[in-house]
């Protein structure tokens, strides 16, 4: 044996078992030097003995072999079996996607399945988990659910068959709680003046309606005050709910407009995986989300996602006078309180954003407090240019308007940052300034939208409201001082509001007339207003060629598509949907056309049988009922498209929400 060799083991333990023997044979040597006889017969016996030891050894491996030769048999059989016969599908393929072997389970799964087949034919997902190199996936067929692990290296595909598990999965997701709460939106304000006799029949109806309501789709519901309601419920009842559409809401404001009393319900509901206070917190914030938006609807907010429902309505006005005096006198501390005030509209201002800006101007003046607007030479656009030069040529005014590093120059850790006609983070002018104030205030006329301001001190948000000019205008009244607006202050306002109601035409309501004969009162020119909004020839000729290119999409609803390279002003783009509008049998308008920054701008409107900002919030955009818009990245040919699938989309199920990140 050479000294690279080893001895394998069972060599070794044969060696081992004749050791016995050799030292009995060397025992015996010993023994025969005195006693040759008893030398003899013990050699004999032990002759004997090896004997039957080696007859042992090679009937003991023969049985081994036979048994291990069976179990392998069996092995082989278990395996044959188990390859054909255990419930998991089991399929190969070639380098084609074409089956070259599967068995019985895998032909179960697939009553179709045949050799050669390509894999498409069998369902699309097994080609993409092969194109992307995907280890498993799950796949669904009828009502059963198979979880799929691919070997790419073998071409083979095995499917577990995971029915019972996806189901007891289900179960948990359908048992999982769901916290709601319903609001009567303007009980207070319909139920003052009427007879305790009528307000106790519409209590009683309005409740048996939601009683009714609650019990056929197996919620709890308690009443917890005399226009709030508590409810709680399972995934399972709340997806029902989602597919009526909650009807409740026409129940409730049909049955009560035949007692002459139409009130509506906002109902916000917080529902997923968090913990049970988690959603209550959820449901609250879907209430105020809700109101925010006009009432009228359901909001519901699950694992960070938002689901809108019904708001199809143009809201009533339902604020009051004295929320605004309150609002009025806690701007007037906050301003007090701050060493210098800064205000910011969105971008593209149009005069609603400019008027009010200039309101609130008026207003720190009133208080004695330092104040600019921030507003960047680039953000002046067409609409307000001709605004811009009237304040051009009162220097006192002009000096107020700062760019963005002037303002960025002028905070400190007591500046006020008073944001108007916007209140999305992402649309006012300079978003980088938010960051640099810890106080701001939010005035708003705009539906409110999950994107909002973070951690404001004040929010003054009414969609009920025409404009965020009138808003203003009625904080203005409201101030202690006597101190009367300049002409041209009283005039930019009102121009916010004839804009933004279209020659009050739309939104309008007796707080919108109101707060106009107090501007008239103050000096506003309404002339100087025409001149506002008067058009050029060549503004005239731009908008006609946009128009030219109009098309009837479907069901009454316009798109005017601007020629793709072509440069459009926002406030132009805007005129034009309101002239698109104006034509026999358009039901809602939309134009799409590109803006300096490259942006591609879609404005919105309908008399209000459209929602269109349900149409606008789909591509990321807002606004009210009858007049919203968006601003997307894309070319103006592709938001063509995805117009119209948002169109589609709305008219598929003019009730079904919208989902939101």
């Amino acid at each position: 044996m050479g000294l690279g060799q080893q001895v394998s083991p069972e060599r070794e333990r044969r060696f081992f078992r004749f050791v016995p023997y050799l030292l009995i044979v060397a025992l015996l040597f010993v023994i025969a030097v005195d006693h040759p006889v008893i030398a003899a017969i013990g050699a004999v016996l032990t002759m004997g003995l090896f004997a039957l030891h080696i007859l042992e050894e090679r009937r003991g491996r023969k049985s081994w072999e036979s048994y291990v030769a069976g179990i392998s048999i069996q092995v082989e059989d278990t395996g044959q079996d188990a390859l054909t016969n255990m419930p998991i599908g089991i399929l190969l393929y070639d380098e084609e996607t074409r089956v070259t072997w599967f068995n019985d389970p895998m032909r179960e799964i697939f009553d179709d399945l045949a050799m050669g087949q390509v894999l498409t034919d069998l369902d699309s997902l097994f080609v993409e988990m092969i194109a992307v190199d995907e280890d498993q996936a799950t796949l669904e067929i009828g009502e059963s659910v198979y979880r799929v692990f691919s070997n790419s290296e073998n071409r083979t595909f095995y499917l577990f068959d995971m029915t019972e598990e996806a189901q007891v999965e289900q179960q948990l997701v359908d048992n999982q709680t769901v916290i709601g709460v319903i609001y009567l939106d303007n009980y207070d304000e319909m139920t003052q003046g009427i007879e305790d006799q009528l307000r106790s029949e519409l209590n009683s109806r309005v409740t048996q309606l939601l009683n009714h309501w609650a019990a056929d789709h197996g919620t709890y519901i308690k009443r917890t005050a005399s226009d709030r309601y508590f409810i709680v419920t399972t995934e399972e009842n709340l997806r029902v709910l989602e597919r009526s559409k909650f009807t409740i809401l026409d129940t409730v404001r049909e049955e009560t407009s035949q007692r002459g009393v139409q009130l509506t319900l906002s109902i916000g509901i917080g529902c997923g995986s968090d913990p049970i206070p988690a959603l209550g917190l959820m449901a609250q914030s879907s209430l105020d989300l809700a109101l925010g938006r006009g009432g009228d609807q359901v909001v519901i907010k699950r694992d960070g996602k938002v689901r809108f429902y019904g708001g199809k309505t143009n809201p009533t006005e339902k604020r009051t006078r004295v929320r605004a005096r309150v609002i009025a006198n806690s701007l007037r501390d906050l301003m007090q309180e701050s060493s210098r005030i800064l205000i910011m509209g969105h971008r593209n201002p149009d005069m609603d954003s400019l008027g009010s800006s200039i309101g609130i101007l008026k207003l720190a003046e009133m208080n004695e407090k330092e104040a600019h607007i921030v507003l960047p030479e680039a953000e002046i656009g067409q609409g307000i240019r001709r605004m811009m030069h009237e304040i051009s040529q009162e220097p006192k005014l002009a000096t107020r308007f700062v760019n963005a590093f002037q303002a960025d120059q002028l905070i400190d850790d007591q500046a006020l940052l008073i944001i108007v006609d916007t209140h999305k983070p992402s649309l006012v002018v300079v978003p980088a300034l938010l960051e640099r104030f810890e106080r701001m205030v939010v005035i708003d006329h705009h539906r409110r939208g999950e994107d909002f301001i973070e951690e404001p001190v004040l929010v003054y948000l009414e969609p009920y409201a025409s404009s965020t000019s009138e808003l203003v205008t009625e904080l203005i009244e409201y101030q202690p001082t006597n101190e009367k607006l300049a002409m041209l202050e009283a005039t930019a306002l009102l121009a916010g509001i004839i804009v933004d109601t279209k020659g009050f035409t739309l939104r309008t309501g007796s707080r919108t007339f109101d707060a106009a004969s107090y501007l008239r009162s103050q000096g506003a020119d309404t002339v100087l207003v025409q001149e506002f909004l008067s058009q050029d020839l060549e503004t005239y000729v731009e908008q006609s060629h946009i128009l030219e290119r109009t098309e009837v999409y479907t069901a009454g609803m316009a798109i005017a598509t601007a020629e793709p390279g072509v440069i459009h002003d926002q406030v132009l783009i805007a005129q034009t949907a309101d002239q698109l509008l104006s034509l026999q049998g358009i039901r809602a308008a939309f134009v799409i056309a590109e803006l300096q920054d490259g942006r591609t701008a879609i404005s919105a409107r309908s008399l209000g049988e459209v929602n269109v900002q349900l149409i606008m919030e789909t591509l990321g955009g807002g606004g009210h009922l009858t007049n919203a818009a968006t601003q997307m990245t894309e070319s103006v040919l592709t938001v063509a498209i995805e117009l119209r699938k948002a169109i589609d989309h709305y008219l598929a199920d003019e009730t079904k929400g919208e989902e939101t990140e």
